[in-house]
Formats: C-alpha cells, sequence, structure tokens
C-alpha cells in the first residue's frame, strides 16, 4: 500500500477502510508539550509530528468577540471565574464562582444573561480552511454540556438538580444546547470540519457517575440531536468520557450515533480492552488506550512498548487511533512517550 497522508490515515480508520500503518495521535498538557520538544531539540507542532510519525489533527473554530460577561468583567462569557491552581509541575485553572449556584427558580435561569452566538467571529474560517494543510484531519465543534452545567451550579448543587431541582436542570441544559446547537451550524456551515466531539464524562473510576435512566433522560436526547446535525454535514463524531462508562455504550453507539470512543480507561471496570474489542469493535473506533495514570509516567519505556504490543493484540480485527489515555502529564519522561510512538510505528497494522 502506497504511503498515506495523516488526514488519508484518520478518514480511512474512520469509514473501515485499509491503512498503511497504524495511526497515532497526541494529547498533552502545555507543560509536558513544551517540555517535550524541548528535550527532542525540535520546534513547533509539524517537526514533531514527521520526527515522531503522530497523525494530529488540526482545530477548526470562531473567534470570540467578547470575552467576559457583560455583568461581569472577571468572569467568562457564561459568567463564571476561574483561578489558576499550581499543583507543582504546572496548574490548571479552576472554577472559583458559580454564577447559577443560587438559583432557586425557572424564571431565574430565563433570567440570566445567556451568550449567544453573535459574541463569535466566523467570517475568517473558510480562508483559515483554504490556508490549512491538507494532510491532516480537521476537528471543529463541540458540545459537552454536563461539564459546563456543573461549572454554572458547582458539582454538588449539579448532580443534586438531577434529582429534585428537574425543572432547573431542564432549563439550564436547554439553555446551553441552544448556544451550541447554533455554534455548530454556524461552525460547519463554512465546511472543512471533519471531526467534531460530542462528549461528558459519564464514568469515575469505579463506576457510572450517573444512572442510566438519568443519562437517557437528561442528556441522551440533546447530544442525539447535536449528532445528527453533524452528520447532516458529512461529520464523524468522536465520543468522549473518561472512566467506567461501559454502560451508557448500547445508548452512544446506537441512540447517538458516534464513530470513535477516547480515550479508552481500560483499567476501569467495564472498559477493558478484550470487552470493548468483543461488544464494539465493529461498529465504531478506538482512541487513546495507553495509559496515562500508571504506564506513561511511572512504568519503563520497556513496559509502555509492551502496552503498545499488547493493545495492538487485543484490537487485532477493530480500528484503533494509537494514543495517551487522556493528557500526558508534566510528570511523565520523555522517554515514556518516545517509546510510545517508536512501538506504534513498528507494529504491523491492517
Amino acid at each position: 500500500m502506497s504511503h498515506m497522508t495523516p488526514r488519508e490515515r484518520w478518514l480511512a480508520t474512520l469509514t473501515g477502510k485499509p491503512v498503511d500503518r497504524l495511526p497515532t495521535d497526541y494529547r498533552a498538557t502545555d507543560e509536558f508539550h513544551a517540555r517535550f520538544v524541548k528535550d527532542l531539540g525540535i520546534a513547533g507542532d509539524e517537526s514533531l509530528s514527521r520526527k515522531l510519525g503522530i497523525d494530529r489533527a488540526i482545530g477548526l473554530g470562531p473567534r470570540q468577540n467578547i470575552h467576559h460577561h457583560p455583568a461581569d468583567p472577571s468572569a467568562n462569557i457564561w459568567g463564571i471565574r476561574h483561578v489558576s491552581v499550581d499543583y507543582g509541575t504546572g496548574s490548571y485553572l479552576e472554577v472559583s464562582h458559580h454564577p447559577l449556584a443560587h438559583m432557586t427558580s425557572v424564571d431565574e435561569v430565563h433570567a440570566f444573561q445567556w451568550p449567544t452566538v453573535d459574541y463569535l467571529d466566523f467570517s475568517h474560517l473558510k480562508d483559515q480552511v483554504a490556508a490549512s494543510d491538507n494532510n491532516h484531519i480537521r476537528r471543529g465543534g463541540g458540545y459537552e454540556p454536563f461539564l459546563l452545567y456543573c461549572s454554572l451550579r458547582g458539582l454538588e448543587q449539579a448532580y443534586e438538580d438531577l434529582l429534585v431541582n428537574e425543572d432547573i436542570a431542564e432549563a439550564i441544559l436547554e439553555h446551553i444546547f441552544q448556544y451550541h446547537y447554533a455554534l455548530n451550524r454556524r461552525l460547519y456551515e463554512c465546511g472543512g470540519v471533519d471531526l467534531t466531539s460530542v462528549a461528558d464524562d459519564l464514568g469515575s473510576q469505579t463506576g457510572p457517575l450517573m444512572s442510566l435512566e438519568t443519562y437517557r433522560k437528561f442528556l441522551l436526547p440533546r447530544q442525539k440531536k447535536m449528532a445528527d446535525l453533524a452528520r447532516s454535514f458529512g461529520i464523524y463524531i468522536d465520543y468522549h468520557t473518561d472512566g467506567a462508562a461501559g454502560v451508557f455504550l448500547p445508548d452512544l453507539v446506537n441512540v447517538v450515533g458516534i464513530n470513535m470512543l477516547n480515550p479508552i480507561q481500560w483499567r476501569c471496570p467495564t472498559m477493558e480492552r478484550e470487552t470493548l474489542a468483543r461488544d464494539w469493535g465493529k461498529k465504531i473506533v478506538f482512541h487513546g488506550a495507553i495509559d496515562n495514570q500508571y504506564t506513561l509516567p511511572f512504568g519503563t519505556p520497556e513496559q509502555v512498548r509492551q502496552e503498545v504490543q499488547d493493545c495492538a493484540r487485543l484490537f487485532a480485527g477493530c480500528r484503533w487511533i494509537c494514543a495517551p489515555c487522556h493528557n500526558i502529564q508534566p510528570n511523565t519522561p520523555t522517554a515514556n512517550v518516545v517509546a510510545m510512538y517508536e512501538e506504534a510505528a513498528r507494529i504491523s497494522w491492517h
């Protein structure tokens, strides 16, 4: 088979066609990425892709004309404030203010000053697509409503709402949906998007974060509508959920209609690689699966290579994109990540 571009390799994987080699991807924190390229003595994403054979994606999206909430200049467009929290080797933005936490009625929810797509500028997108490197898959758009809901209400209140404040939950989730549906539609109309993300973390390390009944009531219908919108433009759907989410897969595959599942935390119950391959290997693409909680940060290069080989064996006959299981963290040795991509390049793939 002749050599494929990264874009051709991804599209062939998504459509179930033969590929010239095992496709790969790369996701990392900013702190790790800065150290990684320095250690390798390279500059820029394209140089990294060429050196390690990474089939990276290019992101497409609108620009923001307005960067803060009209009633709170210290908050983002949703009224959420963040603070940077240092964890020793890097930092994360954590929510410091939940703007809807105090609300007790649907009327208060509707009265909140919700963002609109008028906050965004789409005028550059067609030129951006025309100027982009056609060798890479293009990602654009997204929808992760409950994560945003938790930031708006607070984590404990958000889960409580699903049980005792159902009308408030429905009202907030509908506002979130309408914004993202309008955004994604405008983005897709500009053309050039190959892959979009529908997401929400449904699993913890040990089990589901909510019941299947709760998921079906509050999240599934709108996720299906968002996926249907993407499909109407010929766009493939990537679903991200961490943790033990196996109970939700029949709905995600057969109702939402996802094309790819990420990140495959196979150490979690119901996400075992053998089970996924048996039940879903003919229907969806598996993306990720190289463990970044244990193997990548704390293993040896030899153990990383073995995990790549194990995944290739267990996913034989399936469609798999070899990638870290979520973002590579700053405590991960450079040699381990290099070993992952070097071993992926050695794998004989279909």
